[in-house]
Parts: C-alpha cells; structure tokens; sequence
C-alpha cells in the first residue's frame, strides 16, 4: 500500500495543533482527512473509510477516549492512536485497554510519529494476507453458494468433492431449509456433467398425473389437455443431472415408475409405447426418515437402495453453529446490496446476541 493510499483521520480540537500534523503527513504522500471535534471524526468515519485515526485526548463533549470506544463499536479493526499533552501513566493504560493501538504524549515528535505509521501500516498489510489466506480457505468449503468451515459441513464438503466426479446415484438427507439443493447444485457442477443441465424437480409441488407428466413428458392426446407432445424433465435433463426433491412424497405408483427408470435407464412418455434411453445422473433429496417411511409401508425398500447409492446427511444450522457468523456476514452483504447500503458490519454485542 503506497502512502497516498493510507487515509489518515486527525482530529484534534486545538487549530494549529491539527494543521501542523495534517500538513507534515500530506507532505510524506498521506492522504489526510482533519477533524476538529470527536463528533465530526465519528460523523466522517460513518461515511468514510480510514486506516488509521489520529487523536487527542481531551476535547470537548466527546473525548479522544469516547472516540475510540465509538470507532470500536464500528469497526475494531481500524487501529486508534491516543495523543495528549496531559498524558499520565493512567490515561495510557486506560486507552490501550479500551483498544487503542498506541498512545503519543505531546509534543509529538514527528519521526517517531512516522515510524510508528509505518509499523500500523506493516500490521494493516499483515491483516490483508490473513483475510486473503482466510477467505481462499473459506473458497475451498464455500461450493455453488454453501456457506460452512464447521467440522460437520468440512465433512459433507469433503463427501461431495470425492462423490462429485462419479455417476453414483445420491440421496441427500436433511431438514428443510439446509440447502439439500445447493449440495445437489455443487455436486452436478464438480462433475464431469457440468457442461450439461441441472433440472430441479421438486415431487410434493404436483398431483400424481401432473408430476408424471413433469418427470416423463407424455405424447399429444395423452390426456385431456395434452395438446401437443412434452418433453419431461429426464430428456430434458439428458447429459446432465436431475434433482428430485421431496422424493418421500412420491406415491406408491410413481416410486415403481421410478425404480424401474433407475434400473432400466428408460422413460416411457405418457401416451406413448416406445422406451426412450436416457443418460442422467439423478440426485433425490428428502426431509423425512425413509427408512421408518419403509417400516410403515409408505416407501419401497427396493427404491430406497437405489437411490441410496450414497447418502449426503446436512446438519441443520442449530448443529454447527461455528457458521452463524459467516451467515451474518453473508445476508449482511446480501442486504446491504440489494438496498445499495454501505453497511461495515456487526457490532460486538450484536454478533455475541
């Protein structure tokens, strides 16, 4: 970061005091913003970004000390530097426990100013290689949207990144609202299929008719309405991957259509008598116990092998909540937008609520 990069807040309420440091710091390549109250500095840092603040003590209304409380509750990473003429072992201490990054008496010697700028500035650069390094870690785990550094999502990440590159039939399991869709998503797009069609169905969305319709097309005349031929979604997901939501809610009578679609590799359109091969790779997702649904009847055993060629658990968010903080982070940015705010972030007590 060159100097002419590095925003400097000084805030000072004595003129001459404020200008003398403006000015030595623009003369070194700063770009320097002047404040002449703690309530102008903190009004400016609401609407301005700034790596570094310098300030003075003891002002009127809004201490040096106030100051750099309010900045903390802001943003805690922008490092403060206390001054004062008044300066005593006690109001040092008491500003480096409120989280100032040092404390300069006055006068202020101008070249140990500068050093200590300098070693703010090695510590701002250190900063930035660590959120890099962080957010290349958080890119390994964060697939086609999925948001999680948690052990129990590393370890469905893990599944799906071995998972990926096979034709493996997969059955993803999980509440609703976990994002069995987004694992599905990444698991097509990691795949050799990826150049091919996602097509997402979801079975309870349909009456019987309708969804058998949706999945295997049907020829015109079928039915009443069928006016012309349908492609279903299995030719339309030919090549690809098709993702059968809420598979638990099909009927006894779809499910046997299904089985026979994942043993024989063929749909047969409504209307028609002439199978039809299809090459697709199909991922079911469910928020119910199938094996109890198969104790009480009201799910095929043979089915549920076929599909459970592989089994994809997702931890509902209550279960891994080292993540909450990278869902603040996300629908904060989300929000701020879709709204065009300029938002920094959380507070502390926010994020500990």
């Amino acid at each position: 970061m060159t100097a002419a990069a590095f925003r400097i807040l000084v805030v000072d309420d004595e003129a001459p005091q404020r200008e003398l440091l403006a000015g030595f710091l623009v003369k070194q390549g700063y770009e320097v913003v002047r404040a002449g109250s703690g309530a102008e500095a903190l009004e400016r840092f609401h609407r301005e970004t700034f790596d570094l603040i310098l300030t003075d003590h003891r002002m009127p209304q809004m201490s040096g000390l106030d100051l750099l409380k309010a900045v903390r509750e802001i943003n805690p990473e922008v490092p403060v530097v206390v001054m004062t003429a008044y300066g005593s072992v006690e109001q040092a201490v008491a500003a480096m426990k409120a989280g100032a990054y040092d404390y300069l008496g006055k006068p202020i010697d101008l070249d140990d100013l500068l050093h200590r700028i300098g070693k703010v500035r090695e510590r701002q650069q250190l900063l930035a290689e660590v959120r890099a390094l962080r957010e290349d870690l958080r890119g390994r785990y964060r697939l086609e949207g999925i948001i999680g550094e948690s052990g129990a999502m590393q370890e469905v990440l893990g599944v799906v990144q071995r998972v990926a590159p096979s034709t493996a039939t997969v059955l993803i399991q999980g509440e609703s609202g976990t994002g069995k869709e987004l694992i599905a998503r990444a698991l097509h797009h990691q795949s050799p299929r990826a150049s091919g069609l996602f097509v997402a169905v979801n079975c309870a969305a349909l009456p019987e008719t309708l969804l058998e319709s949706e999945l295997f097309g049907h020829e015109k005349g079928a039915f009443t309405g069928a006016g012309e031929r349908r492609v279903g979604r299995f030719e339309a997901a030919e090549g690809g991957t098709i993702f059968l939501d809420e598979i638990g809610d099909l009927t006894p009578a779809l499910q046997v259509k299904l089985l026979r679609v994942l043993q024989e590799r063929r749909i047969e359109r409504l209307g028609a008598n002439r199978p039809i091969p299809v090459d697709v790779r199909v991922i079911a997702a469910t928020n119910q116990d199938l094996e109890r649904a198969i104790r009480e009847q009201r799910f095929r055993k043979d089915l549920y092998y076929r599909l459970n060629v592989v089994t994809i658990t997702v931890p509902p968010l209550r279960r891994r909540r080292e993540d909450l903080p990278l869902f603040l982070d996300h629908f904060l940015k989300k929000f701020a937008e879709a709204n065009g705010k300029a938002i920094r972030g959380f507070t502390r007590e926010a994020r500990d609520a």
